[in-house]
């Protein structure tokens, strides 16, 4: 994982690419320059027929240029560092403070990947990979860029539990009906509390714990931490809620249970 800090001190974990990802993606760009640039000499093989040699040659480095340095670097550019084969393997290439990249640093990578990539058949870009935390060649590595991964599987968030020390007040306290504003900003926080720093987690627990006071009684004991507190609420609601849904599913079932009976039976 990468860890990057924001302005409003949170902590962002990004994963950087492995290493096979990376290179099955450059495989795909790579195939696929290649095919555009087979086409465009078909394309131009009308001309060089009626062309003379340095009229040809011209067209030959015009072309080399175009689609192996020009076309990569405005396609990721203007994709906000996308290409085929990293829309393929759900791959992005960002900036080293997470922000997206900019033209010059793609026409950075696109120069560099002549060499590294065409030029020595990766060995380049391999070696200097192999010897990266986040697998950069070398071309990343003059452009301040890396691959980022995107497309991760999604993992359910922990369920909110009751902290123990406040289960016995918890089972007591009238918790009230919380305005779904404030209940789903109390879910967002308590669900990226691992990603936020101590001071702004703590003052952010504590803002949330005092526009809940309202809707709480009796309080909870005294020195109870906020985010202990919003903890012990969200559990609570969470299985009261259950609980009912529970009882109301008994009572819908035991109901259609006697309407499917026949007239007479028992």
């Amino acid at each position: 994982m990468s860890s990057i800090v924001t302005g409003e001190a949170v902590v962002l974990e990004l994963r950087p690419a492995g290493f096979a990802p990376r290179m099955l993606s450059a495989l795909i760009d790579v195939a696929a320059s290649v095919v555009v640039f087979v086409l465009l000499m078909l394309a131009l093989g009308g001309i060089a027929a009626n062309a003379d040699e340095s009229l040809f040659q011209a067209l030959l480095v015009g072309s080399v240029v175009l689609v192996f340095v020009v076309a990569p670097a405005v396609v990721e550019a203007a994709s906000r560092g996308k290409s085929l084969g990293r829309l393929a393997l759900g791959l992005r290439i960002v900036r080293d403070d997470g922000g997206a990249v900019r033209f010059r640093h793609a026409i950075i990578r696109s120069v560099t990947a002549v060499l590294e990539i065409y030029t020595l058949s990766g060995a380049l870009a391999v070696f200097v990979a192999v010897f990266n935390d986040k697998s950069k060649r070398l071309g990343d590595v003059l452009a301040g860029t890396y691959a980022l991964q995107e497309r991760l599987p999604a993992a359910a968030p922990p369920p909110v539990l009751t902290p123990p020390e406040l289960a016995g007040w918890a089972r007591l306290a009238d918790l009230g009906r919380l305005p779904d504003p404030l209940s789903f900003r109390i879910s967002r926080f308590l669900a990226q509390t691992g990603g936020m720093s101590g001071p702004a987690r703590t003052a952010l627990a504590a803002e949330l714990a005092a526009e809940t006071v309202p809707y709480v009684s009796p309080q909870p004991p005294m020195g109870t931490h906020p985010e202990a507190y919003l903890r012990a609420v969200t559990g609570e609601r969470r299985d009261r809620d259950f609980a009912r849904l529970h009882r109301a599913r008994g009572s819908a079932a035991v109901l259609a249970a006697r309407l499917h009976r026949t007239p007479f039976s028992r």
